[in-house]
């Protein structure tokens, strides 16, 4: 349930604003030279040379695609690889499972859900879940293992984690995607021991996300030349190729050129430290670590009134007598408004608010 309010000031997702001043400023910079269209203009080219440079990798290696949001890079990237029998393997609070509307089904293909520990999958309950999807023909043959970091409770994978997992892939001939939605904030996570180039590495599809990381809007999809083949013919049957490419290309060139998107991602994770550790001072029990840009703290249901007046948020659950929120940071959030709430959190535990 969203907490619909006018004024507060939100904290509800990582994309309430634009996007960052020098992305615009690029846009309008270059808003006049002609270029041509579907991912062919000069600054898509840019963009993906500076990609390749941050990841190690060579055209060869790696093909890079952009599309203009999360669900379509999903979607896409997931209808592109499977045969119409196969299925996709999740955590049962993965986003493609409870957020998309049901994208991935309607396209043909059953989400074999498995259940998540701190969000995340992990390689025994996986083995489980394929052993008890064996029937074949007679049940949706597993083909890829679908992976979101950071999770859909801010969690981190570890690069021990991820070679566990990308291990279970390759023994079973499954392949294995990372939802990028927030891989910004997780590689640039305190905690993280994670590179782009593990990403290369272990996974064989990964994107970028550029739309909660101060963009406009646009995701760029990072899939191994061994599956890459008629890759834009997918993006183009699903609406996704874009005329204007430039749009996107030029966002992810500067956000790649020298180094912003590191520099919006951290500033993203301090803000949710700082609101995390006061929450945890004052005594409120966070529902997930936070390791990122999101935090998920347990609301006494008296003074969830209090809060609503003050910012915008998620109600994620109802806990005895309690109600988990969501509170995300971004690339943008205001300091100042982060420390009137911690002082707010100050106040109720000092009985003056």
């Amino acid at each position: 349930m969203i907490v619909k309010l006018s004024t507060p000031y939100s904290f509800l997702d990582d994309y309430s604003e634009g996007a960052h001043p020098r992305l615009l400023e690029a846009l309008m910079r270059n808003n006049s030279s002609q270029q041509t269209g579907y991912g062919t203009d000069d600054y898509s080219h840019e963009a993906r040379q500076l990609l390749h440079a941050a990841m190690h990798t060579t055209p060869d290696e790696v093909a890079i695609h952009f599309v203009p949001s999360g669900t379509a890079a999903n979607l896409i990237s997931i209808a592109s690889c499977l045969r119409p029998y196969e299925a996709v393997v999740a955590v049962d609070s993965g986003h493609i499972s409870c957020k998309e509307a049901g994208a991935i089904e309607a396209t043909g293909h059953k989400i074999i859900a498995v259940p998540h520990l701190r969000g995340k999958m992990v390689p025994d309950r996986l083995e489980r879940e394929l052993d008890r999807n064996q029937f074949f023909p007679h049940m949706a043959k597993p083909r890829l293992v679908y992976l979101s970091n950071a999770t859909e409770l801010g969690t981190l994978y570890t690069r021990a984690e991820l070679q566990a997992l990308s291990a279970v892939c390759r023994r079973r001939g499954l392949l294995l995607l990372v939802d990028g939605a927030r891989v910004g904030v997780a590689l640039a996570a305190t905690r993280n021991d994670l590179t782009w180039r593990d990403l290369v590495d272990l996974t064989d599809i990964f994107w970028v996300g550029g739309t909660k990381m101060g963009a406009l809007l646009g995701e760029a999809i990072v899939v191994r030349r061994a599956i890459a083949e008629g890759f834009e013919f997918h993006i183009k049957q699903h609406g996704a190729l874009l005329g204007k490419s430039r749009v996107i290309g030029v966002q992810f060139a500067e956000l790649f050129r020298d180094g912003l998107f590191f520099e919006l991602a951290r500033h993203a994770n301090e803000m949710a430290r700082r609101i995390a550790e006061n929450f945890v001072r004052m005594g409120f029990a966070l529902a997930a670590e936070t390791e990122t840009n999101q935090v998920f703290v347990q609301i006494p249901d008296a003074i969830l009134p209090q809060l609503e007046e003050r910012i915008r948020f998620y109600e994620w659950e109802k806990v005895d007598g309690h109600t988990v929120v969501r509170i995300v940071t971004s690339w943008a959030t205001d300091e100042t408004q982060v420390e009137k709430l911690n002082a707010w959190v100050r106040q109720v535990r000092q009985g003056r608010a």
